[in-house]
């Protein structure tokens, strides 16, 4: 079965969950399906559901039987563990003949091409693909589809198909996100489940105050997205350049799955026969009054606002396929003697020979000022920010040529936004193709920007949100021109340690900072604007001029950078002071300090800590001085989890207990 509009193909792509669902819905009126296996994949949380690897065989003849296809999801990031499980699932998929795979981590790319085997590959929303450069990248590397980043405008997918010809596939209804795909690390690091393995507890959908200026905001739920709803846009997806018309819902039943499929494939088929008399909505009641959360088209025709975020049910968690509630707030764990001696000891366990080689130390800022303090204390290697957080101002071409003068030994590099626009590529291609900078290379943070500003002349270093996990997607992106990746800030410690170990290229880590775990498009700070104070309260760590999100647990503040996207970080402080001397003996390249947030004079003391930490590796001598959080306290993120990903939740310090209240 295909459907086509003046030539062009338009596929109703349906989810099903488990064998008997795909046995209603491959029957019903779409045109593909995509499932996923026993494993590899983001939606394993829900016993009963996914496919045994005889139910994939027998769906996907089934399906090809109809004249249907098969896209198997093989979407988690993956450890190092999971490489040869991940060989043994890519074989038999090949025997199975799925018509592709949907893929997140580039390590499964590389295996597809490494084992020859003929499986075509789209790329996950997980990706986050977002720009001409990024498609033109995945073409080159084989890949046939876009899942297309979910802040993605109709607008621009018609100009990524005027200039690459790729298949395009939208999100069209169903569970959406306000982050950024693969750009939230909450869940990670205070449950120690992944969200980038499919395993969120969904601190998004927390009940949230608001506090800034030393006001508080009744905003309830700031994060809790609406579902997408493109029923009644037939028309402006189609002339937007999508091929795929994606439904989310692979956790859900069949009967509200086949509602979807009937409604969407029923308004497809009228559009393409008739569309001049096309009825935009005729199903919208149906499908309005079987709502799982009130609708919002999301980004599809710029950006939302407030409008996006979801009041029906939030709290409730009906609107989950399991009818409860994925976690409540939960305070971030607090740094640990008893956990600290753990990690210790795992790092001691894979010293390298070369006992006397230092790691050298980074540190990002956001400013002139942080710049030079780090400098002055010593640091190796200066990122300047390109998600500037307000009121400080982009790096101009000025501040670039005076830490030039200034730099010395030391090494600068031009940090690259993580969301980069058509314009943005110009305008950097503009000051990178000029005259030679005085810089030492490019902090690259999309696949978009490797592609285009590897043959700068400029050296890159990936950073942090290439998310990096296992030795195979760390020498994928080393192929690509990356000499210096930075390990995933999800890593756990039986990971973590397994990457420094069997790792050749060079690896970077942060060890103190607040960094971001949630990057979003969405502005938080419109609450302030929209909503009327409740209360006067003042922020506990941060100036009253940073936004605040609040629970009974903690506060975490959030920046919003000079492109209007909002950073929540931490409420606590990573940080690895203790164990610099093992990390480095491990094999750590570079140890990062996350220095964006901090006034000068306090990263001055960390930066000074820190290097004096590294000074002195080897030679016995005690821990340096100790170091006071500046902020809510010291935390190990997701170290603070040992990595058994048969269960991910359960924490092996014994000194810290308490669970999230979670029922799954």
């Amino acid at each position: 079965m295909a459907r086509y509009f003046n030539g062009k193909e338009v596929e109703l792509l349906a989810p099903v969950g488990t064998f008997d669902i795909f046995k209603e819905v491959i029957e019903a009126n779409c045109d593909a399906v995509y499932l996923g296996g026993p494993s590899l994949n983001m939606r394993l949380m829900r016993k009963g559901y996914n496919f045994t690897l005889d139910e994939i065989t027998e769906a996907v003849q089934i399906a090809h039987g109809l004249g249907k296809k098969v896209y198997i999801t093989v979407n988690n990031l993956l450890s190092e563990g999971e490489l040869v499980e991940a060989r043994d699932y890519l074989k038999f998929l090949e025997t199975a003949g799925p018509d592709a795979l949907i893929v997140q981590d580039f390590a499964i790319v590389a295996l597809i091409k490494e084992m020859n085997l003929s499986l075509d590959v789209h790329s996950s929303v997980m990706m986050n693909v977002h720009n001409v450069e990024m498609v033109k990248a995945l073409k080159e590397m084989g890949v046939t589809r876009v899942v297309t980043s979910r802040e993605m405008d109709l607008m621009t997918t018609r100009h990524l198909l005027a200039e690459t010809g790729m298949e395009l596939e939208y999100f069209v209804h169903g569970d959406m996100c306000s982050v950024h795909g693969a750009n939230c690390y909450f869940s990670s690091s205070v449950f120690g489940m992944s969200s980038n393995r499919g395993k969120c507890l969904k601190p998004c959908r927390w009940e949230y105050r608001i506090k800034k200026d030393g006001n508080v905001y009744p905003s309830e739920y700031p994060l809790a997205v609406k579902d997408m709803f493109m029923y009644e846009h037939i028309p402006e997806l189609i002339h937007g350049g999508i091929t795929s018309f994606k439904i989310e819902g692979r956790m859900r039943d069949s009967a509200f799955v086949l509602m979807l499929v009937n409604a969407y494939g029923d308004a497809i088929d009228r559009y393409i026969e008739d569309p001049i008399g096309f009825e935009r909505s005729r199903d919208t009641s149906l499908l309005f009054e079987n709502r799982k959360r009130d609708f919002s088209t999301g980004y599809a025709f710029g950006r939302p606002g407030l409008s996006y975020i979801n009041k029906r049910y939030e709290g409730t968690g009906k609107f989950y396929s399991t009818g409860k509630v994925f976690s409540t707030p939960t305070v971030e764990r607090e740094l640990s003697a008893t956990r600290l001696e753990k990690i210790s000891e795992k790092l001691t366990s894979i010293r390298q020979s070369e006992t006397s080689r230092v790691a050298e130390l980074s540190v990002h800022v956001n400013n002139l000022a942080q710049a030079k303090v780090a400098l002055d204390e010593g640091a190796d290697h200066i990122y300047l920010s390109g998600d500037v957080f307000e009121p400080d101002r982009p790096f101009s071409k000025v501040d670039l040529l005076e830490l030039g003068a200034l730099k010395g030994n030391a090494k600068v590099y031009l940090g690259l936004p993580r969301m980069m626009t058509e314009l943005q590529f110009e305008i950097y291609d503009a000051l990178l193709s000029g005259e030679r900078l005085p810089i030492d290379g490019i902090l690259a943070t999309n696949l978009g920007a490797i592609h285009k500003f590897a043959s700068s002349g400029y050296p890159l270093v990936g950073d942090i949100n290439l998310n990096i996990s296992n030795p195979l997607s760390a020498e994928f992106y080393n192929s690509l021109g990356v000499e210096r990746l930075t390990a995933s800030m999800e890593l756990q410690l039986n990971d973590y340690v397994s990457l420094l170990k069997n790792t050749q290229v060079p690896l970077e880590a942060i060890v103190h900072g607040s960094p971001v775990i949630m990057y979003m498009e969405h502005d938080l700070y419109e609450n302030t604007e929209a909503f009327e104070p409740i209360a006067n309260e003042d922020n506990q760590y941060v100036d009253n001029s940073v936004l605040v999100m609040m629970t009974d647990k903690g506060e975490n503040p959030v920046y919003r950078d000079v492109h209007g996207r909002c950073h929540l970080t931490l409420a606590k402080e990573l940080c690895l002071l203790s164990v610099v001397e093992e990390l480095s003996a491990a094999g750590l390249s570079v140890c990062r300090i996350e220095g964006a947030t901090y006034r000068p004079e306090q990263l001055k003391n960390i930066v000074r800590a820190y290097r004096s930490a590294l000074d002195k590796v080897g030679t016995g001598e005690p821990q340096l001085e100790e170091l006071n959080p500046v902020y809510a306290g010291f935390t190990l993120g997701a170290l603070q989890f040992d990595g058994d990903h048969n269960n991910e939740a359960k924490d092996s310090d014994a000194e810290s207990k308490a669970e999230p209240e979670t029922v799954l």
